[in-house]
């Protein structure tokens, strides 16, 4: 009989989910073991709830969006009782390992589950923010960037027309990876990230200057920006499972914007891509990113590399330990905020 191993996409979902089940379903296969799906992410364990998973149903995921398993945020540590759920479900579907397809959330629960328990756990990096340690890139980056870099193109057409300033707020929680590449890809003239309270004067002085040389100017900002002279108040805020703000009334696109406006005269509009960043099909660059974390992460099973997870590091696909990917995220640092001075 055949060992079988699980596995589970929690947290957001991003494109480039299915691909890396692909390439796990793909790559056990080749070391002789056989998949089964865990249903709604870390959910499905406690409550046991699977689908199968085979070379036929997966063969052609590889290029859709999304996630064919589903997921959620739920934190089994969170609920009394919920982490013995999981180690039970492991037990009952016999399985010989078990891996986690997610985000530093996501991958922290698995760190714990491993560290405390001693379960059999192997680690896909997942997240368009790009904020996991210790590997270069995760899947569903370079997908969200495309998107909102084509829409950033698209608005800097319209304010150019209307001799406006645009505003677009893209995602990121914690990290400004994403508004960061989008400002530069698209010739941003201000971009907005969390790791730095916005500069008010700074950023009206260059919106004002990108203004009077060719009479419109585009700020890219990333969702969980901080404008305090925007009134803007985190604690009011919902949290999630992991205690996280819950960012869907934010709206600090609209915020900066009307900041603008109030400051300078200049018309101002804002746009938020939000989820649409999430969907459709992931890129080259993700697919071929996915695939390979994905078969990674089945020879890290076939090589008992327990607490481990498949990490692309230079050009090449490693286990390093979950321990080391999870706990303080990969944010922007001061080299790149010198190259913003000079793009921005």
């Amino acid at each position: 009989m055949k060992k079988r191993i699980g596995i589970l996409t929690g947290g957001g979902d991003c494109p480039g989910l299915n691909p890396a089940i692909r390439g796990c379903v793909y790559g056990a296969e080749k070391y002789g073991y056989e998949c089964v799906g865990i249903t709604d992410g870390w959910k499905g364990l406690v409550e046991g709830t699977t689908t199968p998973l085979s070379r036929e149903i997966t063969e052609y995921i590889i290029m859709k969006g999304g996630t064919m398993l589903g997921t959620s945020r739920t934190n089994p540590y969170k609920v009394e009782g919920n982490v013995e759920k999981c180690l039970a479900t492991f037990k009952k579907l016999d399985l010989h390992a078990l891996v986690a397809m997610g985000g530093d959330d996501t991958l922290s629960v698995a760190t714990k589950l491993y560290r405390d328990h001693k379960l059999n756990v192997i680690g896909v990096p997942k997240t368009m923010d790009n904020d996991l340690n210790v590997t270069d890139y995760t899947f569903g980056f370079d997908t969200s960037v495309t998107k909102a870099m084509e829409a950033a193109q698209a608005l800097l057409d319209t304010g150019a027309s209307h001799h406006r300033v645009m505003v677009l707020e893209v995602m990121g929680r914690h990290a400004g990876w994403v508004a960061l590449y989008t400002g530069i890809a698209a010739a941003a003239d201000y971009v907005c990230i969390p790791e730095r309270v916005i500069n008010t004067e700074e950023m009206l002085k260059k919106i004002k200057d990108a203004y009077a040389r060719k009479r419109f100017a585009l700020v890219v900002t990333s969702e969980a920006s901080e404008l305090p002279a925007a009134g803007e108040d985190k604690s009011k805020h919902a949290v999630d499972q992991f205690g996280h703000h819950i960012l869907k009334d934010r709206g600090m696109g609209e915020h900066i914007a009307s900041f603008i406006e109030k400051q300078t005269g200049l018309e101002t509009r804002s746009a938020v891509i939000g989820h649409m960043q999430r969907g459709g099909a992931p890129t080259l660059f993700d697919r071929m990113l996915a695939t390979r974390v994905g078969l990674k992460a089945a020879e890290l099973v076939r090589d008992g590399q327990w607490g481990h997870m498949a990490a692309l590091v230079g050009n090449q696909y490693v286990g390093v330990p979950l321990e080391k990917a999870t706990g303080e995220l990969k944010t922007v640092n001061k080299e790149w905020f010198d190259l913003m001075e000079v793009l921005f």
